[in-house]
């Protein structure tokens, strides 16, 4: 049965958020979710045909949708991130690529049995990492800062920087074949991407000048930055094919170094907007294979092909290029095995086939299975093996979720005093000095700084953290400290302390600030007395034979239901609009009088 356009536009999309919706709840990598899907739909079911579909505008849709991805991904690329870090990162996108290049050309060209010409096209093409693949990967492991700023920096740097390198190597062809006759192509080369980069500099800031002058109202600001991405792509490879990716990347590096806030809370909108067209320009990309190429991957020759860029070509150019730097090498392991390519590797690398076919390379009919076999074998292996990889190398946090307590308070103070007992990781951000002396004599981890404050996100690690509890003596503030990250966190894990207990508390929704923590809406202020009159934090494991049942009946009315701990490790918070049920291998953790503790 042959689908309409929009029932195939609307199938695609199901299952590419159907990927990541599989990937969260199995904890599977939601890459290799969405090649298999893709896959499935399309070469061995025939169920979509995105290709033939689209027709024309398949090409061109990929195109801005990864222009609009990569863009996204430089909006995080603050030079303020890589504080000690600037050497390692500047030798992978220099050494590094170059290495990458030269060694994977040589791949290519004696086990792959490419021409050298061919070979040293794709090569190039085929450093390139991408935010498209590395980002879902770090969003689901837990790696320490260091590795995880490495790979992202180095992902998003490379993806323009590999299309780059392979149009390079294809204008360097076509001038040692035709001789002098087209030597002018490799100026037009160096000034198309200069131009490109220009312009990407310009759009950057020209948005960023807009925003701080109050040129563009706030419900246009979204929607005029995409048009303009998309503009800037499209003009710069008209320019010069394949520069625009440069462009993109370049303008969303600009804008996320001269401080226009507004990006900031865009920022959010624009990552729901890159997942959602990530999940379906992956499936349309795999689905749009055939089968014979699907077939072709398992050439003993591009396999390999693909072994020798695994385990020879990533990691000693990795190990090269990071040679006297203050890499650990546990960290140099980590970079050198993770590399898995992406969407930017399968769309460029069917424009170079098309063209190399053209000036009559016909060894690149192979271009598009090696390429794809590269892809598929990378996502998997990388998208599988990162955690445990981490984890093996002490790369990885604690699996153990945190909390992040804002606020300096007697109860804040004796909460973290608690969760360091049960050996679950916390830190309390305070920006008053004064509040700060109790958790400093304390000894309790703190940062001093402002939480909505831009520099806190780049001086304090976040990842360890999973839910956030605000309880400053500021409703409104809390408020907006929940606001600022429920989309870090989710919804379900951001929690507020109203100071006073009445009308504000009822008044405040969650749809504006983060939950109401404990069950029957206590405010900071009585839990702060609570503490400071004698009660205690209590811990009560739920067995076989003491179950939740029991538990509630037995519990006094004084007592302050706070959080079941999961025997998983998780955490999972009372709250007035909720129902938490303990089961056996739980704690129930609570606050209860001194004479009930006593007793």
């Amino acid at each position: 049965m042959t689908l309409s356009v929009l029932a195939e536009i609307i199938m695609i999309i199901l299952l590419g958020m159907g990927s990541q919706w599989i990937s969260w709840r199995f904890q599977m990598p939601a890459i290799v979710v969405m090649s298999v899907v893709g896959l499935l739909a399309g070469p061995i079911f025939d169920l979509i045909q995105p290709e033939g579909t689209f027709g024309d505008l398949y090409k061109p849709l990929i195109s801005i949708a990864v222009a609009i991805i990569l863009f996204e991904g430089s909006l995080s690329l603050n030079i303020k991130e890589v504080k000690g870090l600037g050497r390692p990162v500047i030798r992978l996108i220099t050494i590094g690529a170059l290495l990458s290049w030269i060694l994977g050309s040589l791949a290519a060209h004696y086990v792959a049995g490419l021409s050298w010409a061919v070979s040293f096209v794709i090569g190039a093409l085929f450093i390139v990492t991408g935010p498209t693949v590395i980002l879902p990967l770090l969003r689901q492991s837990k790696l320490k800062p260091r590795p995880a700023k490495i790979l992202k920096w180095e992902g998003i740097i490379v993806d323009p920087l590999g299309a780059l390198l392979a149009v390079l190597a294809f204008e360097v062809i076509i001038v040692l074949t035709n001789g002098a006759a087209d030597s002018s192509r490799l100026l037009d080369f160096f000034v198309g991407f200069l131009l490109a980069g220009l312009l990407g500099w310009a759009c950057g800031r020209g948005v960023g000048w807009m925003f701080k002058k109050g040129y563009i109202p706030e419900f246009l600001k979204s929607p005029i930055v995409f048009t303009i991405v998309i503009s800037c792509f499209t003009l710069a490879d008209e320019i010069k094919h394949e520069s625009g990716l440069l462009a993109v990347t370049v303008m969303g590096m600009t804008l996320a170094n001269i401080g226009v806030r507004s990006i900031e809370d865009m920022r959010h909108f624009k990552e729901n907007i890159s997942i959602l067209l990530l999940s379906t320009i992956f499936v349309m990309l795999t689905a749009s294979l055939t089968m014979d190429t699907v077939l072709d991957i398992l050439q003993p020759e591009i396999l390999a092909f693909v072994v020798l860029m695994l385990f020879l070509v990533r990691p000693i150019s990795i190990l090269l290029s990071t040679i006297r730097t203050d890499l650990s090498l546990s960290e140099k392991a980590l970079v050198g095995w993770i590399a898995p390519r992406g969407i930017v590797a399968l769309t460029v690398s069917s424009y170079f086939a098309s063209i190399l076919l053209e000036e009559g390379y016909t060894d690149a009919t192979i271009v598009t299975p090696v390429t794809f076999a590269l892809v598929f074998f990378t996502v998997c292996a990388h998208g599988f093996t990162l955690e445990p990889l981490a984890k093996k190398l002490d790369l990885s946090i604690d699996d153990q979720p945190g909390v992040l307590l804002v606020g300096s308070n007697p109860f804040s103070l004796s909460f973290g005093q608690f969760l360091q007992k049960l050996k679950i990781p916390f830190k309390i951000v305070e920006s008053s000095s004064e509040k700060l002396e109790k958790v400093k004599e304390a000894d309790l981890p703190y940062h001093h700084g402002e939480i909505l404050s831009e520099e806190t996100e780049h001086s304090i690690d976040l990842t360890p953290f999973d839910y956030l509890i605000a309880g400053t003596d500021s409703d409104s503030y809390n408020a907006l400290v929940c606001s600022t990250y429920i989309p870090e966190y989710g919804r379900h894990n951001v929690f507020r302390l109203s100071v006073e207990e009445g009308e504000t508390v009822k008044d405040l929704k969650p749809t504006i600030g983060g939950r109401v923590l404990s069950d029957e809406e206590y405010s900071l202020t009585t839990l702060s007395e609570a503490i400071e009159n004698g009660f205690e934090f209590k811990k009560t494991p739920i067995t076989k034979e003491y179950n939740d049942q029991q538990y509630n009946e037995d519990r006094s009315e004084r007592e302050i239901r706070l959080f079941v701990h999961r025997k998983s490790g998780e955490l999972e918070f009372f709250t007035p609009d909720s129902e938490v049920t303990a089961e056996e291998g739980d704690r129930i953790i609570s606050l209860i009088p001194p004479e009930e503790e006593s007793s």
